[in-house]
Formats: C-alpha cells, structure tokens, sequence
C-alpha cells in the first residue's frame, strides 16, 4: 500500500488496519505518559510496515520521546488527514528530492546536525512536519504542541525563509498554516503570520529603489513630454520600468513572500480533551 493511498483511507478502514497490526504483534497501543483523556495512541513498531508504506525513515521515529513531540505528530498528521487532497510530501527523503528538482540546493533547506557516538548526521526538515508542493504552489504546515510563546514558530520561519523566497522566485505561491489545539497557539500565531505576511524585510533591500521609482513616477505624472522621452523613451517605457522596479522591491524586500498564511485549530485534538 503506497503512503498517498493510506492517508486517503476511510477512518473506518485504517481503524480495522490498526486492530489488525496490533493483534499480529505488529503495533502497539499506549497511554503515552504526561497528557490526559486522550485515549490510546497505536504505535507502529514493526520496520516492514514502514517499508510497505514507503516510508521506512519513519521506523525512527516511532518511539514517543516527550509530551512536545507527540503533539507535534498528533496535530500534524491530523492536518493532513483533514486534507487527503493536497500532495504531500511524507520523508525527508521525497522532501529533499522534490525541492533538488526545481534547482534548490540542500543548504537552502532547514536542518539539523545531530551529534552521536556513530558520528555526526544532518536531518533536513528535521520537525518533520507537514509540507505539500505542486506546480502552483507549496504549503508548510507548523505544529505548536502547546508552546507558552511564539518562539518556535518565529524559529521554524527563519529556518524556511530562505526556500520560501527560492519558490516564490520560481511562481509558486507560499502558503502557511499554523496548527494548534487551542485559542491561545491559534490566536499568537495568527498575529505572528500577520506580520510575516505584511512586512518580511531584507537587510539587502536597496532603498536606491524606492528612489528610482519615485523619480518615474514624477516623470510620467508632468506631463513634460521631452523629459519623459529622454529618461524613458516613451510613456510606455516608463510603465514598464516602472513595473520592473516595483517587482524588484517585493523580491528584495520580501513584501509578497507570502501568498497566503492562516491559521488551523484541531477538534480531536481540542484542548478541552486535556
């Protein structure tokens, strides 16, 4: 069974799948220690399952380090689901490909180096979290586990920014969504992703820009017509200059990085359930 196809399951059947696993000593179920009256959670613990899925990197991650890092998973995987439609990008591995093939270097994209006795190993998109891309656009998806300030979010933003600026030089459009279970994540992040969306600036911006489009703007609004020929051939030279230099603010400055940002509140996972 490929990845795509399971996430599109009915709950019913991926329900009688889970009971199936378990009863093959395949998967477990537990009570993961530190959150309240939220059930059981099934833990797949055999390698060819993951495999079977494409999704072998997955067999990793199958143990449940924190209280963070479930939730994180949990609203994850819950977004998706929620949206079976949107072409997802499941491992790090298909992540990384699909981004090499429009010409994005690895070092553009978020990693980590995780330090151990075996040596050191670099991890791109290393929350693993959700992240859907096509021909028209790419959607990032950030999982707030429960987290007192928008610390995280503004981290996992830096980390993207980047390849955000890569795709949309490329005519994607970037969508955000910011995931959390409750009014208090939602509502910070919805203020965070407002101001991603209004003013992202560039240390690199050239304010000799802004300077040239205000001289063409004058130019073109005096009417002079010997002194619109001679700075720009014609009126509609101007507008064309004119058009290039204001495409040229955006990029640099990263006004219109963003296509569209929003927020996502869990309801299995609500905060009431806690």
């Amino acid at each position: 069974m490929q990845w795509t196809s399971f996430l599109g399951c009915h709950p019913e059947k991926v329900r009688r799948a889970v009971h199936a696993l378990v009863a093959q000593g395949l998967a477990v179920e537990e009570a993961p220690a530190g959150v309240r009256k939220i059930g059981r959670v099934c833990r797949i613990q055999a390698r060819g399952v993951f495999r079977a899925l494409g999704a072998g990197e997955f067999h990793r991650r199958r143990r449940i380090t924190s209280q963070d890092v479930l939730m994180r998973r949990l609203l994850a995987l819950d977004y998706v689901l929620d949206h079976p439609r949107l072409p997802w990008l499941p491992t790090e591995a298909e992540k990384v490909a699909a981004f090499e093939a429009l010409g994005i270097e690895r070092r553009v994209l978020p990693q980590r180096t995780y330090r151990g006795a075996a040596g050191n190993i670099r991890r791109h998109f290393h929350l693993g979290l959700p992240v859907a891309l096509d021909a028209k656009r790419a959607v990032f998806v950030y999982a707030d586990p429960g987290h007192e300030t928008a610390k995280g979010l503004r981290a996992w933003g830096a980390a993207h920014r980047e390849l955000w600026a890569m795709l949309r030089d490329l005519g994607r459009k970037i969508e955000i969504v910011a995931v959390g279970r409750g009014s208090k994540e939602t509502t910070r992040a919805d203020t965070v992703l407002g101001n991603w969306a209004r003013g992202l600036r560039s240390s690199d911006y050239d304010a000799e820009i802004d300077r040239e489009i205000e001289w063409i703007k004058d130019v073109l609004c005096s009417g002079d017509e010997r002194l619109i020929r001679e700075v720009c051939g014609d009126i509609r030279g101007g507008l064309v200059r004119l058009a290039e230099l204001q495409n040229r603010a955006l990029r640099e400055s990263g006004r219109g990085l963003l296509h569209r940002v929003g927020t996502w509140r869990s309801e299995r996972l609500r905060r009431k359930m806690f």
